[in-house]
């Protein structure tokens, strides 16, 4: 009877969630709504849609703002309308719905750089791949999309007010995809691909240090250096320092010391900043709810509860590291990774650079033909004239034997 109620309990559970998905946005307030109270044709057209917007129509609301826009094309109301449908195709939800709200925007933005709403319009496109992330063992796709959007956010519009809240969204994106590295590194370093782990592993500390893993980043990091060999010593101390330094509130700082102490290797001391930094995100950390703790297996959502609250985000996108087992070339230390090509041709003697076609050395009897040119002559003089034949063994005056015959025959 226990088991029966329980799913029971699961089935309503489930029934509700969708429900409060499908009608979630209707009825809900316009974020901008015109308040101005005329009777003026293109108000009541922009009236009508905002109400149909709220009530769900959203077909017929971008129906009547198409109507106000081909109309009016002068209308105070212009900008507001194209804003209008955008927000009808992103409450309208999902895939094909959400991809045409993204171009609106974008068009939006592209139309009218300087108004206000355009940091609006660049914080919902975030916010459009903000809800289709997945979780971090899944395609990330979204989530590097989201990362791009909200960075453009802080980058265009620094001092909007989306600022601060794309810069969270920021920060809770790449909690997601810092996640996602830390897995396929612990992944290779229990695997014992430990060149493999740390290369990925070294990059994630370094580009998000706000990770809430960081740590256990690092005491991966240090051990697979150290397991590496004796070359890779010094940077297996730099990682577990770097825990004592930048963690000082972490779980593993007496673990790292104690490491520290054995390969007889300085202890650094915490650093103020981070200390007050992490003691901050102790005390404002989020608690899931019962009901997400629930969820949470369910639903493809990622989990960023234990996302960073202050500290700057990574203002670039995490690139490709050269793995530390790979040899270093001479003079360098990342060695060659740019290729240039020069349009200059090289000074040379040899019939392929002075001849049009260096063919014809080989097909006069194997001598270059170039071989008897003076020194100085222009290059297309040279092409001009003719290569001079080559006599033949048992030739007279330079003629060759079956031309000498058909000259006596003729003389006769």
């Amino acid at each position: 009877m226990t088991g029966w109620r329980m799913r029971q309990a699961w089935c309503f559970a489930a029934v509700l969630a969708s429900l409060l998905l499908a009608g979630g946005c209707r009825g809900r307030k316009y974020e901008n709504p015109i308040t101005k109270d005329t009777q003026q044709p293109d108000k009541v057209l922009f009236d009508k849609a905002i109400r149909d917007i709220e009530k769900g129509r959203y077909e017929v609301a971008r129906l009547t703002l198409n109507t106000l826009m081909n109309t009016y094309d002068t209308s105070e109301y212009l900008a507001k309308a194209k804003l209008a449908i955008a927000d009808s195709w992103m409450r309208e939800g999902g895939s094909h719905a959400l991809a045409q709200a993204e171009a609106e925007y974008k068009d939006f933005i592209l139309f009218y750089p300087t108004l206000e709403e355009s940091a609006e319009a660049q914080m919902k496109i975030c916010e459009i791949h903000y809800r289709q992330m997945e979780k971090p063992d899944r395609d990330a796709t979204h989530a590097l999309r989201a990362e791009e959007e909200c960075r453009q956010v802080l980058t265009q519009f620094p001092n909007s007010r989306f600022a601060p809240i794309a810069a969270q969204k920021l920060r809770e994106i790449q909690e997601v995809l810092s996640e996602g590295e830390y897995r396929v590194g612990a992944f290779y370093h229990q695997k014992g691909s430990l060149g493999a782990a740390s290369n990925r592993l070294q990059a994630l500390t370094d580009h998000y240090p706000l990770y809430s893993g960081a740590d256990q980043a690092l005491w991966r990091l240090g051990d697979s250096y150290l397991r590496m060999g004796p070359r890779f010593r010094q940077k297996g101390i730099a990682a577990y320092q770097r825990i004592v330094r930048e963690y000082p509130l972490s779980p593993l700082v007496d673990q790292a010391k104690k490491k520290l102490e054995e390969m007889e290797a300085d202890i650094p001391e915490p650093d103020p900043v981070a200390y007050a930094r992490m003691k901050y995100e102790l005390e404002n950390a989020t608690k899931k709810s019962l009901w997400a703790k629930m969820w949470g297996p369910f639903s493809k959502s990622p989990d960023v509860s234990r996302a960073a609250r202050s500290g700057q985000p990574a203002m670039e996108r995490l690139r490709p590291t050269i793995p530390p087992t790979v040899p270093v070339a001479a003079g360098g230390e990342g060695g060659v990774t740019d290729v240039t090509i020069s349009t200059e041709v090289p000074a040379s003697s040899t019939a392929l650079d002075r001849l049009p076609d260096a063919r014809q050395s080989s097909q006069q009897g194997g001598a270059p033909a170039a071989a008897a040119k003076p020194e100085g002559a222009a290059p297309q003089q040279e092409a001009q004239q003719p290569a001079p034949k080559q006599p033949g063994k048992n030739s007279k005056n330079g003629r060759a034997p079956k031309q000498q015959k058909q000259n006596s025959r003729e003389k006769k």
